[in-house]
């Protein structure tokens, strides 16, 4: 140590600690900055999530008016109960009607057939762009006095090659297209992808002749009110009857809510991510420290010597690294505010709202914070020992420090890490079962790669062969000698493989389960609202165009109206109970037969049937009972379309949904529903896309209200679907990828003063630089394929639970894509080693013995 100013008197001067962070700095400062890069990483991927969250929340919060398009809507799956027209007509200053439906839809001249979402409005939306090209469009849409026309959304004309001019034909009507619609209020790009639209107009919805008994359509009104009205106030005399007549309520203030929760959850979730990513930092500067200690033992005893206590030396180096660390943040928080920028870019198709970019201060407070603790923290954990150092270190280089006993403020310090960790998943979930789960699995992966880490070291310094050449003995030598870097980065490079090979084996696995178009014997073909006094003209359609029928389905429409003999409207106000919303106000829609079919196997109780009090027996599905709070036995009490009618629990069932088959969340026994008004599903296959044209072409002259399901559109629908939420997932794993090189960099720099030394004895014994460059390769090869094999190790075995218990499917990895992947990360490793280390090779024995000297 160079140019140390005296001790002061007191020994405890605060102004003298500080000078000598500064300056015994001076020579450590490039080489630490490199690793709190990984900090920076760390910090400006949890700004930029943070920032684009609270920008997105304050996006949907000033346009939830045009998330809705207005400030009331009322929707229902019937007509609205004519007793309340009086009512309704009376409220708000202006309204909209809507009627809503799945059709399948023909484009003219002979351009295509598709299943499309109808939507045949009274006029346009009150708030937000309705973007229509051109825009004179809007107008005569709702002009009642000019000649009807469609507006078609872009991504059907592009589709079918069809333009402004064309006609389209929807049940028996057939319109020209008179717009091409850009952007509808509150839908996103994806919403379009899976349903993309057709508008009609309100008056057209008779001729198409598509509603009829039995058909599932959406009524809804929309209302306008006169600014500052409180529309709450408003509904609450009248909720009571609205429930009663099954009529569901949306405002400006609820849409926000469900809105905003949503895409909080998605902001959260990715800034756990991002947190790893920050982890995978800390852990790196933990390693950094740690050979930055072992470089400062001889400083810290002399220091000793002069008089410093083992707290003043620690404060001293402590202080150096928080002021980097501190450092490190600000980059990071400067970084993550200009990242947030490309977020809205690359979630671009999943929002609903534009966002407006601007600096979020209490994200860039929180990464401050939370970088400038657990850069402290983590260098905690090795700095503590620099209060074991003796003196006697300066007159003796061989003494060893007492070490091996246990050290309590260690425990301490890791005991505040995980805490830190769990409270900051906490922040994000705000669920203590996912908080813990998150720290259950963050300290599986990291303990299993460190165990694989030290297993290697062993290992290898046990078990390989003592007859392997010069180059390989000393390669694997350098995996466990004095600063070696195998624990570091097999711990952060397995950890980002780890994520973007999970990510990898579960898209392939979800896709894998929707390959259902192709298999040979499987149908490609649902048709489905065929009444049934149409089910004989739709098979015979079918035989014509020799087309087999590989199931019929009967479906009976009705709702819940009381659970164990308690209604359906006290449970909803009854929070407590915890039942799910969804479960009392949805649209059932059950078929009846006393056998479960190929896709569905029976858990407990038993199949349909009528009990002995001829009471049915009903299966349900085995997550509904589970969600819905439901055991054997209870009573559900259902409205079939006007009649009660009571029913029992009896079995339930697990569905294979990766079947064509239709799924139901209850099943009725035969002999109770054959009355009621039913439509029918078939099931179908054709051989090619020309035979599919030539049916739903038919299916659309002969039966317009009959609707067809093309499955391979939906596979290539939900590809481009499930490419872009990868694409989301990757753009974060990549964070973790970036800031496990930075390590892997990082970690070279800092051994690099060893390595030069290490270099200089063989190069003394007579080794060359080719040998030394392929010692470098060998070494970082094999830390490199460890940590690909470790992380695609775990992966697969993350992959396979997901697939055995979150999406009960078979699982089996895709083996060349994960070796390639092996084999780029370990080439990026040996790659980035050999880049670094190319000091070692220029610098010559007798600079270095000089320099020594």
């Amino acid at each position: 140590m160079t140019n140390t100013p005296p001790l002061p008197a007191s020994h405890t001067s605060t102004s003298w600690i500080f000078r000598m962070a500064w300056r015994d700095s001076r020579r450590s400062r490039a080489r630490l900055l490199l690793f709190m890069a990984s900090i920076i990483l760390g910090i400006a991927a949890l700004v930029g999530i943070n920032s684009f969250g609270d920008n997105l929340a304050r996006s949907i919060a000033g346009q939830a008016r045009e998330l809705l398009g207005a400030d009331l809507v009322l929707s229902a799956n019937q007509p609205f109960d004519a007793k309340l027209e009086p009512t309704l007509a009376t409220l708000g200053t202006a309204q909209t009607r809507e009627i809503s439906f799945a059709s399948l839809v023909q484009f003219r001249p002979g351009k295509g057939t598709r299943l499309a979402q109808v939507r045949a409005r009274s006029g346009g939306f009150f708030y937000g762009d309705w973007e229509v090209l051109p825009k004179a469009a809007t107008q005569r849409f709702a002009d009642t006095t000019a000649a009807p026309g469609a507006l078609v959304d872009d991504a059907l004309l592009v589709q079918f090659g069809a333009k402004i001019g064309d006609s389209v034909q929807v049940g028996q009507v057939v319109l020209p297209i008179i717009g091409r619609v850009l952007k509808t209020p509150g839908q996103s790009g994806i919403t379009t992808a899976v349903a993309p639209t057709v508008f009609l107009p309100l008056g057209q919805v008779t001729a198409t002749g598509l509603v009829q008994r039995g058909s599932r359509v959406k009524y809804t009104r929309s209302y306008q009110f006169a600014p500052g009205t409180d529309v709450a106030a408003i509904l609450k005399p009248l909720q009571t009857r609205l429930d009663a007549a099954d009529i569901d309520t949306d405002t400006v203030a609820s849409r926000q809510q469900s809105t905003g929760r949503a895409f909080a959850d998605l902001t959260r979730y990715l800034s756990l991510v991002a947190f790893v990513a920050l982890l995978l930092g800390c852990v790196g500067v933990a390693s950094a420290v740690n050979l930055y200690v072992r470089e400062k033992l001889a400083a810290v005893a002399v220091l000793r010597c002069l008089g410093a206590s083992g707290k003043q030396a620690l404060l001293i180096y402590l202080i150096q690294t928080a002021g980097l660390g501190f450092i490190g943040a600000v980059l990071g928080a400067a970084l993550g505010a200009a990242v947030q920028g490309l977020l809205p870019m690359v979630l671009g198709d999943f929002l609903p709202v534009d966002i407006t970019v601007s600096i979020s201060w209490a994200a860039i407070g929180t990464g401050l914070l939370t970088g400038l603790l657990m850069a402290v923290l983590f260098a905690l954990l090795p700095l503590l020992s620099i209060r074991r150092v003796s003196p006697l270190r300066v007159l003796r280089t061989a003494f060893e420090d007492d070490t091996t006993a246990p050290d309590p403020l260690r425990l301490v310090v890791i005991a505040i890490i995980g805490v830190f960790i769990l409270a900051f998943a906490y922040g994000q979930t705000r669920d203590w079962k996912l908080t813990l789960g998150f720290g259950v699995g963050l300290l599986a992966a990291f303990g299993a790669l460190a165990g694989l880490g030290r297993l290697l070291m062993g290992a290898v310094r046990r078990f390989f062969p003592a007859g392997w050449g010069y180059v390989w003995r000393q390669g694997l030598a350098n995996l466990y000698r004095p600063q070696n870097q195998t624990l570091t980065l097999v711990t952060s490079i397995g950890l980002g493989t780890f994520l973007l090979a999970t990510l990898f084996l579960t898209q392939a696995m979800l896709l894998g389960r929707v390959q259902i178009a192709g298999q040979k014997s499987a149908a490609n073909l649902v048709l489905f609202d065929i009444q049934p006094e149409q089910r004989a003209g739709v098979e015979a359609l079918l035989k014509s165009q020799q087309l087999p029928v590989l199931q019929r389905v009967p479906i009976v429409t009705m709702r819940l109206t009381a659970i164990n003999g308690t209604s359906v409207s006290i449970i909803k106000k009854d929070t407590a109970r915890g039942i799910p919303v969804w479960a009392l106000t949805r649209e059932y829609r059950v078929t009846f037969r006393d056998s479960l079919n190929a896709s569905e196997k029976l858990t407990t109780g038993t199949r349909p049937l009528i009990g002995p009090d001829k009471i049915p027996r009903i299966s349900v599905e085995q997550g509904y009972l589970e969600r819905v709070k439901l055991k054997l036995g209870d009573t559900l009490d259902f409205n079939v379309q006007g009649l009660p009618q009571r029913t029992i629990i009896g079995g339930t069932r697990e569905i294979d949904r990766s079947r064509v088959q239709p799924s139901f969340l209850v099943i009725f026994p035969a002999g109770v529903l054959e009355g009621a008004p039913q439509f029918e599903v078939v099931l179908t296959r054709t051989p090619n896309t020309a035979a599919l044209a030539r049916v739903e072409q038919a299916l659309v002259q002969q039966f317009p209200n009959v609707s067809a399901i093309d499955l391979g559109l939906i596979l290539t629908t939900l590809n481009d679907i499930v490419d872009k939420i990868s694409f989301v997932i990757r753009f974060m794993a990549g964070f973790s990828i970036l800031t496990g090189l930075l390590v892997l960099s990082s970690s070279v720099v800092i051994s690099r003063y060893q390595r030069v030394r290490e270099s200089v004895l063989l190069r003394t014994l007579g080794a060359s630089r080719a040998q030394i460059l392929r010692i470098t390769l060998v070494e970082y090869g094999l830390l490199g394929l460890l940590a690909a094999l470790a992380g695609i190790g775990l992966a697969v075995l993350a992959a396979w639970a997901l697939a055995v218990w979150v999406f009960e499917a078979s699982f089996g990895p895709a083996v060349l894509p994960l070796l390639g992947l092996a084999g780029l990360v370990t080439a990026l490793t040996a790659g980035i080693g050999l880049f670094n280390s190319r000091d070692v090779l220029r610098r010559s024995p007798l600079e270095v013995l000089r320099a020594e000297g």
